[in-house]
C-alpha cells in the first residue's frame, strides 16, 4: 500500500481510482463493507483503490470540545488500512486550508484532478467540504456532470444497531470487551512499552509491566483477562486498569501480570488483546483482601484464556476477486 499525505504527491493513475472518503476511526465492520466494494470495484476494472482520510480528525480542529477520543492511533489504522489491501491511502493534514475547501472544490481539485476517480464509494450518511455541502445528493449530480459513478451504502447493522465509531466508543466505556469483537470483527488491542513502576505488584506477590500507550480510548477501568504478544509469543495475562483504589493517591495505571513469565519486561514492546472483563476496580479493607482477590482472578483468567483465540480481522484479495476470510490467531506457546 502506497501512502500520499500531501496532495503533491498524488497523479492520476492510469487506470483511475475507485474511492472512499472518511475517518474510518475504529475500522469496523461497517467500514470494512466499504473497503471490500472499493478494492473489488477497482480489481474488477483495473483501477486504484483508494481511501481518503484525514489527521488530526476534522472536529480537533472545528470543534475541539466535540472531539471524540481516538480509537485507534494513527498507526493501527494505517495497520488495520493495510490489511483490507488498499492500494493507495491518501492521508490529508486536516488545516483550516482544507476546511476552507468547498465541496465543489474537493471534488475538481481531489476527487478529478489529482486522483482521476472513476468510482466513488460513501456511506449512507457521509458528507464532507465546507457546511458539508459534499453529501450524496451533491456526489450524485457531481458523478452526472464529470462522469463518475457513485455508490452509497446503506447502514450495516449489528443486531438492532447500526456499526459505527460511537457505538464501539459506548461499548469500551462500559468495559464490555467481549461485546465489541461484534462490531470490530476483530479483539479490541492496544500496544504499548513497558516503563517503569512503583513496584506495587512485586511486593504484593504478583509482579506487573507498566504500560505506556498512545491509546487514547481505554476500557473502562476494571480488571480483565488478556492475551499478550510479546515478540513471536502470545501469553495469558490479567490487567488492572484503573487507579488502584487500595492505595491512596495512586495515579492511573495500566498493570500487567503475565501468567507463566519471568524475566526482565522495561522497554520491552507489548500488544494486549482484551478477551473479557472479570470485575470492577474495588477497594480492598486490608491487602490480604487484594492479594485473595488478585488469586481469584487469575484462576478465572486462566479458565477465560484457556479457551479463548484471538480474532484478527484480515481481508484477502486475489487475482481481482473479493474474497475475505476470518483469521484466528493462535495462541500456542
Amino acid at each position: 500500500m502506497k501512502i500520499a499525505r500531501r496532495l503533491s504527491q498524488l497523479t492520476p493513475p492510469p487506470g483511475g481510482s475507485v474511492v472512499t472518503i472518511g475517518n474510518f476511526d475504529g475500522v469496523h465492520l461497517g467500514h470494512r463493507e466499504i473497503f471490500r466494494r472499493v478494492v473489488g470495484t477497482a480489481r474488477s476494472c483495473g483501477a486504484c483503490a483508494t481511501v481518503i482520510t484525514f489527521e488530526p480528525h476534522p472536529l480537533r480542529l472545528l470543534a475541539p470540545e466535540k472531539a471524540p477520543p481516538r480509537i485507534n492511533t494513527p498507526v493501527e489504522k494505517v495497520r488495520l488500512l493495510r490489511a483490507s489491501c488498499i492500494d493507495l491511502l491518501v492521508i490529508l493534514p486536516f488545516t483550516r486550508r482544507l476546511a476552507a475547501f468547498t465541496a465543489t472544490d474537493f471534488v475538481e481539485r481531489i476527487l478529478l484532478e489529482r486522483l482521476g476517480v472513476r468510482h466513488l464509494v460513501i456511506g449512507y450518511d457521509y458528507a464532507f467540504g465546507r457546511n458539508r455541502q459534499g453529501d450524496s445528493a451533491f456526489l450524485a449530480a457531481a458523478a452526472r456532470k464529470h462522469g463518475f459513478t457513485l455508490e452509497v451504502l446503506e447502514p450495516l447493522r449489528f443486531g438492532t444497531e447500526i456499526y459505527s465509531s460511537t457505538r464501539i466508543r459506548q461499548t469500551l466505556l462500559r468495559g464490555d470487551v467481549r461485546g465489541v469483537v461484534g462490531v470490530l470483527g476483530r479483539h479490541f488491542t492496544l500496544d504499548g512499552t513497558v516503563v517503569p513502576g512503583d513496584g506495587r505488584g512485586r511486593q504484593l506477590g504478583f509482579p506487573t509491566a507498566n504500560l505506556l500507550t498512545r491509546k487514547e480510548l481505554l476500557p473502562a477501568a476494571g480488571v480483565y483477562a488478556v492475551k499478550v504478544r510479546l515478540g513471536r509469543r502470545m501469553y495469558d495475562a490479567v490487567v488492572n486498569l484503573g487507579l488502584r483504589p487500595t492505595f491512596a493517591g495512586a495515579a492511573p495505571t495500566l498493570e500487567i501480570h503475565l501468567l507463566d513469565f519471568s524475566g526482565d519486561l522495561y522497554g520491552r514492546h507489548l500488544r494486549l488483546y482484551f478477551i473479557e472483563r472479570l470485575r470492577d476496580e474495588q477497594r480492598f479493607p486490608s491487602v490480604a483482601a487484594l492479594q485473595t482477590a488478585i488469586r481469584a482472578d487469575i484462576v478465572r483468567a486462566r479458565e477465560i484464556l484457556a479457551a479463548a483465540r484471538v480474532l484478527v480481522y484480515k481481508e484477502m484479495f486475489d487475482c481481482g476477486i473479493g474474497q475475505n476470510r476470518r483469521v484466528v490467531e493462535s495462541s500456542s506457546r
